[in-house]
């Protein structure tokens, strides 16, 4: 049964579940031109799975999402993204994220784990902002903030911001 957290995110009932890449989605907001014009886009999910424990901190997730799914709505800049200047999704096509623990501070609560784009893994906390139940089904926005250079990925420095804020909406049902 699901319990009401102390910062009135819905703890959702223990289990496994599975991602629906339909309904869940990546999307960000980061800057470029020397920081001045800010660019949205989205990333998709391929696949994912979510495993609720009775101790939050026993929980884990894992999601892979596709790299040449990139997109901001300029098929130019999209494609100069998704080269090896910048992700090179020829040879990385899916970006990862396994999580390691989850950990909970004053009501809030954080998913710590590792990503991995273009083959480097790097420790990333996702605070999760809403989680919610609905028919089965268990409902989460997490955000997070990356730093691409500690991906390798530093084309264009001063042209791109260094920084993306993502914002992960996921949607999983029961496995």
């Amino acid at each position: 049964m699901s319990q009401t957290a102390a910062n009135s995110l819905t703890v959702p009932a223990p289990g496994t579940y599975t991602i629906d890449p339909g309904r869940s989605s990546i999307t960000f907001r980061t800057r470029h031109v020397f920081g001045l014009a800010g660019v949205d886009g989205s990333f998709s999910v391929l696949s994912g799975r979510i495993r609720l424990a009775d101790e939050a901190a026993e929980s884990d997730a894992t999601a892979v999402i596709d790299a040449t799914s990139f997109t901001t709505g300029n098929d130019t800049r999209d494609k100069v993204v998704r080269s090896d200047k910048y992700l090179a999704t020829g040879t990385h096509p899916h970006i990862s994220f396994t999580s390691d623990a989850v950990r909970e501070s004053q009501g809030d609560y954080a998913l710590h784990g590792e990503l991995t784009v273009r083959g480097t893994t790097r420790p990333v906390e996702l605070l999760i902002e809403h989680s919610d139940t609905r028919a089965g089904e268990i409902i989460f926005r997490a955000t997070t903030k990356i730093d691409r250079y500690a991906f390798g990925v530093t084309a264009d420095k001063g042209m791109t911001a260094r920084y993306l804020n993502l914002t992960l909406d996921v949607v999983a049902s029961p496995a």
